[in-house]
């Protein structure tokens, strides 16, 4: 009777991983596929076209309505972005630990519609915005900034929403690639064709952000913006819910960061016991099945010299046996080795955060730019809204994926006869490379606005394009190469871990560009004076500030060359220790 239960049935109908609604093997004819993959997209389209439209032109609102400067305003909107792409990390640890993908997305989801009608409120009740004034910037003397009650309301909803898009975002590409089963080659290709759906909604929610909602905003209504936000996300929820029945669930699995935790643990309270000078005299995979453990089918990796204080962890101490010890206790030599692995990767994890600070100035700086410039159209009296500007970045990141594709990779694989072309990290150099070019495209710009300003010509607007183009096609090498890097390189038992490591790369990149506004602001506004950045760009040199990032990410570009050049990948270390790589599939999605 064995040979026919549903998890162990030969014909291919019941999965073995996954379950249905209420708890049974998941049948692979009745769960999963299209039409729930479908119901998820719809997820992730409205959660990027809040989370962009609400950060583009988050600026021109902070400066003309809430009356706060420059400075204070581009710090709102790089710790809103920065806050979004940090609590993605507690959003996976919540969703791999505790509650499911599934639970994950439909209660932060709940949360950020919950911080979008906030958003909404307070955007559309007067007694929640400071009175307004001739001053459209909000940096004449006689506007009021709005108080403390008027900008914690007004926080309240941006972080709620920022809570939500961290949770959303950290398990709604994960749970649509679970409605496909990847042992089963038909699925397979399906779930490559999910992924490039999945990137292709990103890319129309970011559209829909720059272009009709930064529209509706400036010319409709912020209220009306930020309510068919709203109204969107309830109904995107509504049809994720109404798929309950037809979802394919899969196990919980953990979160990589307690793996590390607890290496970092044990080794830390066995660290005065002596290490063994055999290697292999200590704890591993081998030893922790023969005791009962579930190894979770890892791969025993060979033993390294560097960080030898974390070989600590994997210790037999003779007075705790071996057999029922704690994780937070003993550690399996190969758990070892995979921390030790994202140890190893932490030098170009570093080196790649200069480039989020770079990408944080195109929606902030660029977009106060923007709004001091002629944005007419022609003749035709239509004004290109400030924020609607980062279409070109995004029109920029779309355009090189191609080129890329179509005739820099085929060119590098006849020049280098790597087959892929480029290598992650030589990508990455270029990326980084196209950012210092277009903060130094940016300063020359800013300065040539403000040589023209006094003598009273307004510039047209699509003088800043070089600077969004270069930083888009940047965006699009260094996206491609980080994730293919940290996916390619991340041991096997801690992929989910590649996501934190990227999205932590985004996060702490725009709290740089907060820390960064802050020292200069605080330094160069001396005397009364508005400083670099002033209230009014007129009167400041925000081509300072443009050279200085220039210079920062030139010398962060030199430390990543030297990173890289002495980084040695993942399998060419297992294949000089005899060991073949294990062939599995990993898949690159947006963010």
């Amino acid at each position: 009777m064995a040979a026919i239960l549903p998890e162990t049935a030969s014909d291919g109908k019941a999965l073995t991983d996954a379950w249905d609604y209420k708890g049974r093997p998941a049948s692979r004819a009745a769960t999963g596929g299209w039409a729930c993959a479908a119901m998820i997209l719809g997820a992730e389209l409205f959660e990027r076209m809040t989370t962009l439209g609400i950060a583009v032109n988050l600026v021109p609102y902070m400066t003309g309505t809430m009356h706060l400067g420059n400075a204070a305003a581009a710090n709102t909107v790089t710790n809103f972005i920065g806050t979004s792409f940090m609590l993605c990390l507690l959003g996976g640890f919540v969703a791999d630990t505790y509650l499911g993908r599934y639970l994950t997305i439909a209660i932060f989801t709940a949360v950020q519609a919950t911080g979008v009608m906030i958003l909404t409120i307070s955007t559309a009740a007067p007694g929640l915005r400071p009175p307004p004034c001739a001053d459209a910037k909000g940096a004449s003397p006689d506007c009021v900034p709005a108080n403390g009650t008027q900008l914690g309301v007004l926080y309240l909803g941006l972080y709620l929403t920022a809570l939500g898009t961290g949770g959303l975002k950290s398990s709604v590409s994960g749970f649509g690639s679970d409605q496909f089963d990847d042992g089963y080659d038909g699925e397979r290709k399906k779930m490559l064709r999910f992924f490039n759906w999945f990137y292709f909604f990103v890319s129309i929610g970011a559209l829909l952000a720059v272009t009709v909602l930064v529209y509706v905003q400036d010319n409709v209504g912020r209220r009306w913006g930020y309510g068919v936000c709203a109204v969107g996300i309830l109904c995107g929820l509504a049809v994720f819910l109404s798929g309950t029945r037809k979802y394919r669930f899969k196990k919980l699995v953990g979160s990589p960061l307690t793996q590390v935790a607890a290496v970092t643990a044990a080794a830390w309270s066995k660290r005065s016991l002596p290490l063994p000078s055999d290697p292999d005299m200590l704890y591993d995979v081998d030893d922790a099945a023969a005791a009962g453990t579930d190894v979770k089918g890892k791969q025993r990796l060979p033993h390294s010299k560097e960080c030898r204080f974390l070989d600590h962890a994997a210790i037999v101490d003779g007075e705790t046996p071996a057999a029922g010890a704690s994780k937070w206790a003993l550690c399996t030599r190969t758990d070892v080795e995979e921390v030790k692995q994202v140890v190893r990767m932490l030098p170009i994890w570093a080196t790649t955060i200069m480039f989020w600070t770079i990408h944080a100035q195109m929606t902030t700086f660029s977009v106060a730019q923007a709004e001091l410039m002629d944005r007419g159209v022609g003749g035709s009296g239509f004004l290109i809204p400030a924020g609607s500007l980062t279409v070109f970045l995004i029109g920029s990141i779309l355009l090189t994926v191609p080129v890329y594709d179509r005739l820099v990779a085929p060119l590098a694989r006849r020049i280098t006869g790597n087959p892929h072309g480029l290598t992650p990290l030589q990508r990455v150099f270029v990326g980084l490379l196209l950012s210092v070019a277009g903060m130094a495209a940016a300063a020359l710009i800013e300065r040539h606005r403000l040589t023209t300003s006094t003598h009273g010509v307004t510039l047209t607007v699509f003088l800043l394009m070089p600077q969004f183009v270069l930083v888009g096609a940047g965006e699009a090498f260094t996206y491609m190469g980080q994730l293919d890097f940290f996916l390619r390189e991340c041991p096997k038992g801690m992929k989910t871990m590649s996501t934190g490591l990227f999205l932590s790369t985004c996060a702490i990149g725009f709290f740089f560009s907060t820390l960064l506004v802050t020292i200069v602001h605080k330094i160069t506004a001396h005397g009364g004076g508005g400083g670099w950045l002033a209230d009014n760009l007129n009167q400041g040199r925000l081509d300072y500030f443009y050279w200085l990032l220039a210079v920062i990410s030139a010398i962060n570009l030199a430390l990543f060359t030297l990173a890289a050049k002495g980084y040695v990948y993942k399998e060419k270390r297992l294949a000089d220790a005899g060991i073949e790589l294990a062939d599995e599939e990993t898949i690159a999605v947006g963010h």
